[in-house]
């Protein structure tokens, strides 16, 4: 063990890469270690999660389940973050994801508590966390682009040609956030599937900013991919504890504040492509039943409708994963495939 530990003491602070994987390490190693203590908390106090009627019903035994769980994640990433970062020095990028994380953490956190404390499965109106959304992404784009030097045009992908937005880059911004925030939390649905996938998503964001030696990025990306693996530990199916929408948000945030931060934008509707399918599943759902009163899927979001066709959840959790790395890892290569 003594000589583990000087392995790694020498190779620390040597090797960014090395680095990165610490802050992976560590994250999830926090967050592993954190929720059997957030677990018993919510659970003596009976926060559980409050279960849909009109879901699929083999989740009505679900009922009182633990959640909140994403406050776990957070506060391992930003531990993890900030014990690399400290060794290197802190910066103004990393500062803007973990005020996006907390943010939108803070929006999921309200929203979880009105679900509890009125035992119903309704916290806060959409239109409300669209607004607080909105006022996250200003916030977060005024600061980027005036003292952080972000550029306001996008890139196009595969082509080498950029678009400059000028003063409607913040409104960009906004729907990155909102849109990603909002898809990662309708696929959080399922025991294990949000967590997995976001780790999936981040460690490929982690990869393409450390390659755009941008490493205040990669370590929290990093941080973010490892909390979200280590919460897996507990929320596997049978799940111990849910992350809530204080865990969705706060990870839908931090994913589209990597990618931001990245000028990935555009690359991440492939790299983060189970959230898009997750989206677009609800949207054609409610257009068809709105315009024809049918339904295309047995329920929605989609991975409902697999449950419903007959695939257990772990069936279900694995095969998204897999498409997951797969849109991931071709996002990555396509990210470094010329042209940007």
């Amino acid at each position: 063990m003594s000589r583990l530990l000087m392995l790694v003491f020498s190779l620390y602070p040597k090797y960014p890469s090395f680095q990165l994987f610490v802050s992976l390490s560590l994250a999830m190693f926090l967050c592993i270690l954190l929720t059997p203590a957030l677990i018993k908390f919510f659970t003596e106090r009976k926060m559980g999660q409050v279960i849909r009627t009109d879901g699929p019903e083999p989740h009505l035994k679900k009922q009182g389940t633990p959640t909140m769980g994403g406050i776990g994640i957070i506060l391992s990433a930003a531990v993890s973050w900030a014990a690399v970062s400290a060794t290197r020095g802190f910066s103004l990028r990393g500062f803007l994801i973990l005020g996006v994380v907390l943010a939108c953490g803070l929006i999921g956190l309200t929203d979880d508590y009105l679900k509890t404390a009125r035992r119903r499965s309704l916290g806060l109106k959409a239109r409300h966390k669209l607004i607080l959304q909105l006022l996250v992404s200003l916030l977060f784009s005024y600061v980027a682009i005036e003292y952080a030097g972000l550029p306001t045009y996008i890139e196009l992908p595969l082509t080498g040609y950029v678009v400059e937005l000028g003063l409607l880059y913040p409104v960009f911004v906004y729907l990155v956030i909102a849109a990603t925030t909002n898809t990662v939390n309708l696929t959080d649905g399922l025991d294990g599937l949000a967590a997995g996938t976001v780790a999936i998503v981040s460690a490929a964001l982690a990869a393409i900013a450390f390659r755009e030696k941008l490493p205040d990025v990669a370590f929290f990306a990093a941080a973010i991919a490892g909390a979200a693996a280590g919460f897996l530990w507990w929320n596997a199916y049978p799940a111990r504890i849910f992350m809530g929408d204080t865990g969705s948000l706060s990870l839908g945030g931090a994913i589209a504040a990597i990618s931001i931060l990245t000028k990935t934008e555009l690359f991440l509707p492939l790299i983060g492509g189970i959230f898009v399918i997750e989206g677009i599943s609800v949207i054609l759902q409610v257009l068809s039943f709105r315009l024809f009163k049918k339904r295309i899927f047995k329920m929605a979001p989609i991975h409902h409708h697999f449950e419903m066709i007959g695939w257990s959840e772990t069936q279900i959790m694995i095969r998204f994963w897999i498409l997951a790395g797969f849109l991931a890892g071709l996002g990555f290569a396509l990210y470094f495939t010329g042209g940007l």
